[in-house]
C-alpha cells in the first residue's frame, strides 16, 4: 500500500493515527452507547461500520481517501472495548472478571498475529485491495451470528442454566431513562486513564510499525517481515491470557484488589521495560525478535487487569467507566503513530522514536501503583 499510494512513512503514520482521533472520541460516547442501549444493538452497529469502512480502504486513491476511510474505521471500532467490557460485566462471575478481560484482548491479539502472514498470502491471489474486501466480508459473517446469538441480559438467552445464573451479577439495567454521572466517574477513573495512555503508546507502536521495523530495520522481504512480526505479536496472546489468569487467581487468593490489579500492571511496566531496551540496542535479528516479543508479552500482561479496574470500580456504568479509561489509549493512538514515522524520516533511525515508549513504560510503572481499584464507585440515592 506505502509503495502503491507512494506514501512517506510520515504520511503512513498519519494514516496510522487518523484512526485514532474518532476511536478515543468514541471511547467516551461509545461507552455511554453501549450503558444506554446495551452490547447486543451497539456492537452490531459498530460492526457493520467496520466491516463497509473495511472493505472501501480497498478502493483508495491516496492519502486523502485513505484518512477518510481509517476515520470511519475509528468511528466503528472506538465503542466496541467498552461496550463488550459492559458484556463481561452481565455475563461475567466477578471472580473471573480478569480472565474474560484478557480472553477476549488475546482473541484480538491472535488477530493482530494472523494478520501479517495471512494477509501476505491473500495479497498473492488478490492484491492488497482485495484483501480488504475479504475481510470485510468475515466481518458482516460475524455480525449476523452476534445478532442472531447474542442476549444483553443472560436470563433471555435460551443456552443459560440456572446454575449459571446463579454466579452471574443482578440483572443489568439499559434504560434509556437512565442519567449516567459522567463528571463524578471521569474523575475516579482519570488516575486509570493515564496509565492506560503510557500502555497504549507501546501498544500501538508494535501494532503499527513492527512490521515494518522489520522490513525497513533488518532489510527483510515481506514475508520474512510478515513471519517474524506474527511471532512477537503472537507472545501478546499469551501475555494477554496469563495476565488475567494471575490477576484473577491473586484476587481468589488474598481478596486484595491492589495486589491482584495494581501489581500486576506494575510487573507488566517493568517486563516491557526491561527487555525493549536490548531489542532495539541489538543488530541480532533473533535476540531483537526475541526481545520484542518479551517486551510485547509483558506489555501484554498489563491488559486484562487495567480493563478489570473500571469494572471494579463502576460495575454498574461498566462500559462508561471503561471507555473514560480507553481515552488513554486512544490519545496515545493518536500521537504515537505518527510520531514514530516522522522521527524516522527526521533521523532515519529506527531505534530513536523507541526511547519514548521506553520513558513511558517506566513512567507507567510508577503511576500504576497510585490506582485504588480497592474503592469503588458509589452513588448516594436521593
Amino acid at each position: 500500500m506505502q509503495a502503491d499510494l507512494k506514501l512517506t512513512n510520515a504520511e503512513l503514520g498519519l494514516a496510522f493515527s487518523a484512526f485514532a482521533f474518532p476511536y478515543a472520541l468514541f471511547q467516551l460516547f461509545g461507552g455511554w452507547i453501549g450503558d444506554k442501549f446495551g452490547p447486543r444493538r451497539t456492537l452490531a452497529i459498530s460492526c457493520a461500520v467496520v466491516s463497509v469502512s473495511t472493505a472501501l480502504t480497498g478502493a483508495v486513491s491516496g492519502l486523502t481517501s485513505l484518512l477518510i476511510f481509517r476515520l470511519a474505521l475509528g468511528f466503528g471500532q472506538g465503542a466496541t472495548f467498552p461496550t463488550a467490557t459492559r458484556a463481561m460485566a452481565s455475563w461475567t462471575p466477578k471472580s473471573n472478571w480478569a480472565f474474560a478481560q484478557g480472553l477476549v484482548h488475546s482473541f484480538a491479539r491472535i488477530g493482530n498475529a494472523l494478520t501479517p502472514a495471512l494477509m501476505i498470502l491473500v495479497m498473492i491471489f488478490v492484491s492488497w485491495r482485495g484483501a480488504f474486501v475479504i475481510l470485510s466480508v468475515a466481518s458482516l459473517a460475524w455480525l449476523v451470528v452476534w445478532v442472531w446469538y447474542f442476549r444483553n441480559d443472560p436470563r433471555e438467552h435460551s443456552s443459560i442454566t440456572a446454575e449459571e445464573l446463579s454466579t452471574l451479577p443482578p440483572r443489568p439495567a439499559y434504560a434509556g431513562h437512565q442519567a449516567v454521572p459522567w463528571l463524578r466517574i471521569a474523575r475516579r477513573i482519570l488516575p486509570v486513564t493515564v496509565v492506560d495512555f503510557c500502555y497504549g503508546w507501546t501498544l500501538w507502536l508494535f501494532l503499527s510499525w513492527i512490521p515494518s521495523f522489520f522490513y525497513g530495520n533488518y532489510h527483510l522481504n515481506l514475508q520474512s517481515s510478515a513471519i517474524f512480526s506474527s511471532g512477537v505479536l503472537f507472545a501478546g496472546v499469551i501475555g494477554d491470557t496469563l495476565g488475567g489468569v494471575i490477576s484473577d487467581h491473586l484476587l481468589r487468593k488474598t481478596g486484595n484488589l491492589i495486589v491482584a490489579r495494581v501489581y500486576v500492571i506494575v510487573a507488566g511496566f517493568l517486563g516491557a521495560f526491561v527487555f525493549l531496551i536490548p531489542a532495539i540496542l541489538t543488530h541480532d535479528l533473533q535476540i531483537a525478535a526475541i526481545c520484542l516479543s518479551l517486551a510485547f508479552f509483558f506489555a501484554e500482561f498489563i491488559v486484562a487487569p487495567i480493563w478489570a479496574i473500571p469494572m471494579d470500580i463502576a460495575p454498574r456504568y461498566a462500559s462508561s467507566a471503561s471507555g473514560m479509561m480507553n481515552f488513554g489509549f486512544g490519545v496515545a493512538g493518536i500521537i504515537s503513530p505518527w510520531s514514530f514515522g516522522y522521527l524516522i524520516d527526521r533521523t532515519g533511525s529506527w531505534i530513536v522514536p523507541f526511547f519514548a515508549s521506553i520513558a513511558l513504560l517506566l513512567l507507567g510503572a510508577v503511576l500504576a501503583l497510585r490506582l485504588r481499584p480497592d474503592k469503588p464507585f458509589i452513588i448516594v440515592e436521593s
